[in-house]
C-alpha cells in the first residue's frame, strides 16, 4: 500500500510538470536520512543472533522464570518484559520469547491471561520505546530531527508516569494469587531444556551491559552494538562450544537449535525452538522493506510539497500547544490504524510536521516523543495491527480482552495531552542542529 501510494504521488508530481529525475532526486534525498537508522536496525539483528548463541538472553529469561514469585506475577512479568526489551531493543523479540515464556506460567498459575498478556505487552513496548537499540526509537528520533539519546530522556516526561500506574496496577492485582502454587511442569521442563544447551556464568551479562552503558554514557549506538557483538561471539566460542560457523550463521541468519551439538533436539521442551530461535541481520528484512517505502513515499510527497500542504491543512487555525500535539496525535494514530503499521506514521510525521513545532518555537523532540506516544506503543492494542495480530497469536489472548490492561499503551497520549495543557515537561528550541549534523553523530 505503501509503494501505491508512491506511484500514485508520482503520477500526480508528474502530471503537474515534474520530471522523473526530480521526484528520484527527493526519493534518494529521503532514502539518504534514512542511512543511519537502517545501520541501525542491521546491527540489532547482528546483536539479537549473537545474544541467543551466547546464551545472554536464554539466561536471563531462565533466572527470571526461576525466581518469581506468584503474588508478583504480573508486576514480574511487566518488570521481565520491560528489562529484556529494553536490553535486546525488540517487542516483537521480547514478546516470542519472554512473552511466550510467561504466558505459559500464567496458565500453571490459572491467573487472569488477560491481565498476564496486558503485562507482558505493557514491558515488551517500554524497552522498545526506550530502548537505544530499538529500530522505532531510532526512526522517531531520525524523522524528527533529533539526538538519539535527547529523544530518549524526553520520553520519560510521559513513559515514566506511565510506568509508575502499571506498577501499582500490576502489583494491585497480584495481591490475590495463591503464593503456595507450585511451578507448573512446562516451565519446568522449559528451564530444563535451556539449561541443558548452555552453560551460565556472569560473564554472559557483559554484552547487555555493554549497550546500558552506551546508553548512559551518550556513546554512538552502532559502535557500542557491534562492540556488544563481538563480546558475545567470543563468549559463544568460549563458554557455550559452538563452531566459528555456527556462530556466524547466528549473527547473519539467527540461532537454530540444529547448531547445538551433542544434545537430542526431540528431547528437548516443545517450546524451545519457539524461544530460542531468534535474531540475525536476516530476520530485520521487513524492517529494512518499511523504511525505504515509507522514506521513498515522503520523497515522492516532498517532490511537488504536497506532504507539507496536507500538513498545512491538519495545522491551520492551530495557535495553542496543546492543538498542536492533539493534532500530531490524531493524525499518527490514524495513520497507524488505516495502515495498520506502527513505523509509518513515525517516519510521515516525523518529517512532515517538524517545521510546524519549529515555527511554534517548540524543539523537536516535544514531536518525537508525541509521535512514539500515539504510534509506537499504540499498535499493540489495534486488533488488525501486525503487533496487535503477532502478540495474540504469540500469547493466545485475543487483543481486545488484553487491551484494558496493556496500560502503558495508552498512558503515554494521556499524559502527552496533559503535559501539553500544562506546559510540563514541554521543551523549546533551544537550537538550530539540523538532521544532517544528528544522523552525522549517531553514524
Amino acid at each position: 500500500m505503501i509503494l501505491i501510494g508512491t506511484a500514485a504521488a508520482s503520477f500526480i508530481a508528474i502530471a503537474h510538470g515534474f520530471t522523473w529525475d526530480d521526484i528520484l532526486k527527493s526519493i534518494c534525498d529521503k532514502i539518504s536520512e534514512a542511512l543511519p537508522v537502517i545501520l541501525i536496525v542491521a546491527s540489532i539483528g547482528f546483536l539479537i543472533g549473537s545474544w541467543m548463541v551466547s546464551g545472554t538472553i536464554p539466561m536471563m529469561i531462565y533466572y527470571g522464570l526461576k525466581l518469581i514469585n506468584p503474588q508478583y506475577f504480573y508486576i514480574s512479568a511487566f518488570l521481565l518484559g520491560a528489562l529484556i526489551s529494553v536490553c535486546t531493543g525488540t517487542s516483537w523479540g521480547s514478546i516470542g520469547t519472554v512473552g511466550i515464556a510467561m504466558i505459559g506460567v500464567a496458565i500453571g498459575l490459572n491467573v487472569s491471561l488477560p491481565i498476564a498478556a496486558g503485562a507482558i505487552v505493557s514491558g515488551c513496548w517500554f524497552g522498545d520505546k526506550l530502548s537505544p537499540v530499538s529500530d522505532s526509537t531510532n526512526m522517531a528520533a531520525l524523522a524528527a530531527g533529533v539526538n538519539l539519546h535527547s529523544h530518549i530522556g524526553h520520553l520519560l516526561w510521559t513513559t515514566g508516569p506511565g510506568f509508575i500506574v502499571c506498577s501499582v496496577i500490576y502489583s494491585y492485582m497480584g495481591m490475590g494469587i495463591d503464593a503456595s502454587i507450585s511451578t507448573p511442569e512446562n516451565i519446568v521442563n522449559l528451564m530444563t531444556s535451556i539449561g541443558h544447551l548452555y552453560n551460565f556464568n556472569l560473564l554472559l551479562l557483559l554484552p547487555p551491559a555493554i549497550v546500558l552503558y552506551g546508553s548512559l554514557s551518550k556513546k554512538p549506538p552502532i559502535p557500542m552494538l557491534f562492540l556488544s557483538t563481538i563480546v558475545s561471539m567470543i563468549l559463544a566460542l568460549t563458554f557455550q562450544g559452538f563452531s566459528a560457523s555456527s556462530v556466524g550463521e547466528s549473527v547473519v541468519s539467527g540461532f537454530k537449535l540444529s547448531m547445538v551439538e551433542g544434545v537430542n533436539v526431540a528431547s528437548l521442551s516443545s517450546d524451545i525452538s519457539r524461544l530460542l530461535e531468534r535474531g540475525g541481520a536476516i530476520s530485520m528484512f521487513s524492517s529494512f522493506v518499511t523504511v525505504f517505502s515509507a522514506f521513498s513515499f515522503a520523497g515522492a510527497m516532498s517532490a511537488t510539497g504536497s506532504l507539507h500542504t496536507v500538513i498545512h491543512a491538519l495545522t491551520k487555525g492551530v495557535k495553542s500547544t496543546f492543538r498542536l500535539v492533539a493534532t500530531t496525535i490524531l493524525t499518527t494514530f490514524t495513520i497507524c490504524a488505516c495502515t495498520a503499521n506502527g513505523t509509518l506514521p513515525l517516519l510521515l510525521c516525523g518529517d512532515a510536521f517538524k517545521d510546524e513545532y519549529k515555527k511554534r518555537g517548540l524543539a523537536a523532540k516535544n514531536l518525537s516523543r508525541t509521535t512514539e506516544d500515539a504510534g509506537t506503543v499504540v499498535e499493540p492494542i489495534i486488533p488488525w495491527s501486525a503487533s496487535g495480530v503477532y502478540c495474540a497469536t504469540m500469547l493466545g489472548v485475543s487483543t481486545l480482552d488484553y487491551l484494558p490492561w496493556a496500560i502503558l499503551c495508552y498512558t503515554g497520549i494521556i499524559f502527552a495531552l496533559l503535559l501539553a495543557v500544562t506546559g510540563i515537561g514541554i521543551a523549546k528550541c533551544q537550537s538550530d542542529e539540523t538532521s544532517e549534523n544528528i544522523a552525522e553523530h549517531q553514524l
